[in-house]
């Protein structure tokens, strides 16, 4: 029988690298939700498609096609046949990925693409409302959180990894709002189940915190 493990929390939380190498580590497939809404993000902005106009995002959303593909411990995201893994990560992107992802006819559609895939297979999905809307009867519940600071410090050495310029100030006031605007949209907010662990990952390593997933799991 098919199984799925939740991981919701907010952006910087380390959801991803979490998810991905928690699925790794148990043999299962790994869906990153939050770049689906990226991709769209992404398309908005190339394209300067008004997200308050229900048309044009019925016509995005029918003329959009993403698909996501696990090459060992890496996740390749393409858009429209399009390699877009490294495109989504910018901070402007990441910023219309929540823009977007408020919109109902958006937040519908992409649910049930997710609900799709995800019975196709045991797999880990992270998000920020896998575990309330998406999937609520998740075999496994994780909320993976920690503090501001520690989640901007993340995203900026991320981002500055990749050879992006931020401002580090700038990056945790958009994270604040990220935060309230995804805990207060009205179609499925960020929120921790009722029956999800939560985890505090400021002061854990990606290691103990895979191991403390594995604990509840085995159990």
């Amino acid at each position: 029988m098919v199984y799925n493990i939740a991981i919701d929390g907010p952006a910087g939380a380390g959801k991803s690298t979490i998810a991905r190498l928690l699925a790794h580590t148990l043999n299962v497939a790994y869906l990153d939700t939050g770049a689906m809404y990226r991709c769209l993000g992404l398309k908005v902005i190339q394209h300067d498609i008004n997200i308050n106009d229900t048309q044009q995002i019925n016509d995005l959303l029918a003329n959009t096609d993403i698909r996501i593909e696990n090459n060992g411990k890496r996740q390749l995201i393409f858009l429209d046949g399009k390699d877009v893994s490294t495109d989504i990560r910018a901070h402007a992107v990441s910023n219309m990925a929540s823009e977007v992802s408020a919109n109902e006819q958006v937040r519908i559609a992409m649910a049930q693409k997710q609900r799709e895939m995800a019975a196709l297979a045991n797999c880990v999905l992270e998000g920020r409302e896998i575990g309330t809307y998406v999937l609520p009867n998740a075999k496994y519940k994780f909320f993976l959180t920690a503090s501001v600071d520690i989640r901007t410090q993340r995203r900026f050495n991320q981002l500055t990894a990749t050879g992006q310029t931020v401002d580090y100030n700038q990056l945790r006031a958009d994270i604040i709002l990220r935060d309230t605007k995804d805990a207060t949209r009205p179609v499925a907010p960020l929120r921790c189940a009722e029956d999800a662990i939560k985890i505090d990952s400021s002061h854990l390593t990606i290691e103990q915190v895979i191991e403390l997933m594995l604990t509840y799991i085995k159990e």
